[in-house]
């Protein structure tokens, strides 16, 4: 008979401190500890969450606010490897706990270009890999660089095969392929918030990241992260606008291998969201 041990995967939903990368970075240490208390395996936080999606990006250019918060996201880039990265491995170590965090990365040699990037990390305290968001979507491509196809890679852990891709990453078919053809087991599919993990988003977060579980006979965990007024430093809290609010509907999610949803976390509050789960799911589908 067939032993399926289980584990447990972990969607952090929760905001960032917006522009603050130290703050943010004590924050995930803190959520990452707490995951691992609730006996999470495995954890994922939300596209671009250290320090947070440039919620400023569709607001009129040219504006000295917006040139302010534009300097302030590059100013808050993480160089990786970095003290920043070497915080959160530590983290990692302490708690016993995998991770995959979206950090906005810094270009340690130009420090003019930041990527949005997918960075995992092992419960050895050591990063993983890392993967750059190959083809930013529409006006983010004013604040982030083009990645490659270097980090479409698959990591083999105890539990299983995880991955990952970023937001609209979901609607290629050839970046989708690569990791499936690794054998991609356990996949997160960062989005940056939860509004876009639903049927009604223009991109249809929801509907993406169950057609991945549905393709690749893997999980996913469809994480979002939340934007408050509260949760981004004056003077910039005046570029929130309303439709860029992390509220609304959606959620993020946990999702079993041919699609159907297994949990979901309320869209507006912060919370880690938990699946037990065993790998005889995967070799059903």
């Amino acid at each position: 008979m067939v032993d399926y041990p289980e584990f447990t995967l972990a969607a952090i939903q929760a905001a960032p401190v917006y522009l603050d990368r130290e703050a943010s970075t004590e924050k995930a240490c803190h959520l990452i500890e707490q995951a691992a208390q609730m006996g999470a395996d495995f954890a994922a936080f939300s596209e671009t969450w250290l320090p947070g999606y440039p919620f400023f990006h569709p607001y009129p250019v040219l504006s000295p606010l917006w040139d302010q918060a534009v300097a302030a996201y590059l100013a808050s880039g993480v160089e990786i490897p970095s003290p920043t990265t070497n915080r959160r491995c530590e983290a990692a170590r302490q708690a016993g706990i995998d991770v995959a965090i979206g950090p906005v990365e810094l270009d340690a040699r130009t420090r003019g270009t930041v990527y949005c990037t997918l960075l995992f990390i092992g419960r050895e305290g050591k990063i993983l890999g890392r993967h750059r968001k190959l083809k930013p979507t529409l006006a983010e491509r004013m604040l982030w660089g083009e990645g490659d196809g270097v980090g479409l890679t698959v990591y083999k852990r105890n539990y299983g095969r995880i991955s990952g891709l970023s937001c609209g990453e979901h609607t290629m078919l050839l970046p989708a392929y690569a990791l499936m053809a690794q054998g991609t087991q356990i996949h997160v599919a960062a989005w940056p918030f939860t509004r876009h993990i639903s049927d009604s988003s223009p991109v249809n977060g929801l509907l993406m990241s169950r057609a991945f579980a549905a393709q690749g006979s893997c999980f996913v965990v469809a994480i979002g992260s939340l934007l408050r007024p509260d949760d981004v430093p004056e003077p910039h809290r005046e570029l929130v606008r309303a439709r860029d609010s992390g509220n609304g509907e959606g959620g993020s999610c946990i999702i079993a291998p041919g699609g159907k949803v297994i949990a979901t976390a309320p869209a507006n509050d912060e919370t880690i969201l938990t699946a037990t789960v065993t790998l005889e799911a995967v070799l059903q589908h």
